[in-house]
């Protein structure tokens, strides 16, 4: 790695495009080139942010020995290769979920990453949105007692996206509600249980040959007597779009609002019925950051000179995780930390949500995760 600031490219540049500014604000990184297939947004995007090196060929931008990790923003069918080709190019890698859409392809970055010794982190937001880190910090303190149960939903319509979502299976893209669950617990997935629900249109199911339109989950954990529970619709189903998760404690819970935006709902045990429940602001964790990069928790994307540039803008910020996901991974690049979720654990996460689709495809039959995805 060259001395100084962590110097990195960032390809893909819709959502990619959220994370130059807080890159080039981090004290110990730095954006030094970005990657897009269309030369006109490449320009757009690197005028605007001041960036020099430009490449329309992924492959072109690994050989540039000056770059010493990628993060990857391109679509889904695109995350195995793209990743396995940075890291034996010598980078290391920060990918947007899923980590890949096979078991194998999972199997083949984990023992790639170990092999040539470089970090890989996906870049999971939901477990460094404010509402998670609340939830955590709740439970590390012990003020949600002994953790009895989790559960999570990511219910969102995918109509009139990009190619390569239609007809997609729903726990293909699981890593929403799989991560935060799995992270809250502090345990790897053990095996998983998935049925589904419903059906969608004809020609969206004809396309992956997968039918349902809500697939759910139970999965069990390794070490653990606490079971999560997860449900994933992305078509031909009436909700709201939102990404949860709900913890129960023995003496507290906290439920993520129903309706996006509203406050977030405490269930204190032990109190009259009436007063059992209350409504709490989710504090800022923006102090956890480095000064530069605090204001970013409040999302958005800015330009050189601090204006928002929301031409830009995807996400709104996922709960403040992105400046949060920038400086985990520059901290376990620079050994600082083990980078969350790991290499092994992205590939747990991930593959809960493949092996979910297989079970339910099969009337719920339980999957085993397999050895590569558990702690080495």
């Amino acid at each position: 790695m060259s001395q100084g600031p962590l110097r990195v490219a960032v390809a893909g540049l819709g959502f990619g495009a959220e994370f130059l500014p807080i890159y080039r604000a981090h004290p110990d990184a730095e954006c030094v080139a970005i990657c897009q297939r269309t030369q006109a947004k490449l320009d757009e995007v690197g005028d605007a942010h001041g960036i020099a090196a430009r490449y329309t060929d992924f492959d072109a931008m690994l050989r540039d020995d000056s770059i010493d990790a990628v993060h990857i923003n391109t679509p889904i069918p695109a995350h195995a290769e793209q990743t396995l080709a940075a890291l034996e190019a010598g980078k290391h890698v920060a990918c947007t979920v899923p980590m890949a859409t096979s078991v194998e392809d999972c199997r083949r970055i984990v023992e790639t990453a170990e092999r040539v010794g470089k970090v890989y982190m996906m870049m999971e937001t939901v477990v460094y949105s404010r509402e998670y880190l609340y939830m955590k910090d709740l439970l590390d303190r012990g003020e949600l007692g002994r953790l009895q149960f989790v559960q999570a939903s990511h219910m969102q319509d995918m109509e009139g996206w990009p190619d390569y979502w239609p007809g997609l299976p729903p726990m293909h893209y699981a890593t929403h509600v799989v991560g935060p669950c799995l992270g809250m617990t502090g345990a790897e997935a053990d095996s998983v249980s998935c049925h589904g629900s419903g059906r969608i249109a004809d020609d969206l199911a004809a396309i992956h040959d997968a039918p349902f339109a809500v697939e759910s989950a139970h999965i069990t954990l390794r070490g653990s007597d606490v079971v999560a529970r997860v449900h994933r619709s992305l078509f031909d189903t009436a909700r709201q779009y939102r990404e949860s998760i709900d913890v129960y404690g023995s003496k507290q819970a906290v439920e993520w609002p129903l309706i996006e935006h509203r406050p977030l709902v405490k269930h204190v045990a032990k109190r009259p019925e009436q007063e059992i429940p209350e409504e709490v602001e989710c504090p800022d964790f923006a102090h956890l950051l480095p000064e530069p990069i605090q204001p970013f928790t409040t999302g958005g994307v800015y330009d050189l000179e601090g204006n928002t540039h929301l031409s830009f803008t995807q996400g709104g910020g996922h709960g403040g995780s992105h400046p949060h996901l920038v400086h985990a991974f520059v901290e376990a690049v620079r050994g600082h930390r083990r980078a969350f979720p790991d290499v092994r654990q992205s590939a747990n996460w991930t593959c809960v949500g493949i092996l979910a689709h297989e079970s339910a495809m099969e009337g719920g039959a339980p999957k085993a995760l397999p050895d590569f995805t558990h702690p080495a």
